[in-house]
């Protein structure tokens, strides 16, 4: 890793940096699991599809550990590992459409659509256990809600997803997408008045559930990128 790294930046992202550099294990994979979630939600609102997207996070992944020297400080680490996720999903994209490949739009429509309702084999007091009817109700809105993202356009789509869904300031989006503030604001409305025409009252109770990322989801991308970051020479 180079040794003049920047701190301008938050002193423990550089510090994190400094050890993937070194090829301490542990720090990638404690960075991988802060942040899947964000960033796998940020590769599926460009590709539209599960696995690309989970193939996506983890070549982003694999760069980043690759060009972890190029990290400087100047901005997040969440921001940096950010624009190294929309690059590749975008370089995916338009491969896809080189290829003619069309990535089906009702893909969340079907029973596999994000995570299954589960559930924890644990018992629970019967008053804490929602009905299922109620279960199936959420399960539903979120599947609409889904539908009613993927059919947004791309860029309405990507910042409805980072500021409404991860809840990133203006600023951390426009960062990451590298774009004006007034932009995002105004994707950011655009997105919303177009999902007012098409849902309910109820989505913000199913907004939380959205494109959900249950543990196994971020274990397989932990256990793969490992599996494929041991190769490059970890100590």
């Amino acid at each position: 890793m180079n040794p003049q790294v920047a701190r301008s930046g938050p002193p423990h992202d550089v510090e994190l940096a400094q050890r993937i550099g070194a090829r301490d294990e542990r720090a990638f994979e404690s960075v991988m699991r802060a942040h899947n979630r964000m960033l796998y939600r940020l590769a599926r609102s460009i590709l539209k599809d599960d696995a690309e997207a989970e193939d996506a996070l983890q070549e982003a992944y694999l760069s980043a550990y690759r060009n972890i020297g190029s990290f400087r400080g100047g901005s997040k680490l969440s921001s940096w590992l950010a624009r190294i996720v929309i690059n590749e999903a975008y370089a995916r994209l338009r491969r896809q459409k080189r290829a003619g490949v069309v990535i089906r739009l009702d893909a969340a429509m079907s029973g596999d659509a994000g995570e299954p309702y589960a559930e924890d084999g644990t018992m629970a007091e019967s008053w804490n256990v929602e009905r299922p009817e109620n279960a199936a109700l959420r399960g539903e809105l979120r599947r609409i809600l889904e539908r009613q993202i993927d059919a947004l356009p791309e860029q309405f789509r990507t910042v409805y997803i980072m500021r409404d869904i991860e809840e990133l300031s203006v600023e951390e989006t426009a960062e990451c997408l590298d774009v004006p503030q007034a932009t995002v604001r105004s994707r950011a409305f655009r997105a919303r008045a177009l999902l007012r025409e098409s849902l309910s009252r109820e989505i913000d109770a199913a907004t939380v559930d959205a494109f959900g990322f249950a543990g196994e989801r971020c274990d397989r991308i932990v256990a793969k990128v490992l599996e494929r970051a041991r190769l490059l020479n970890f100590s």
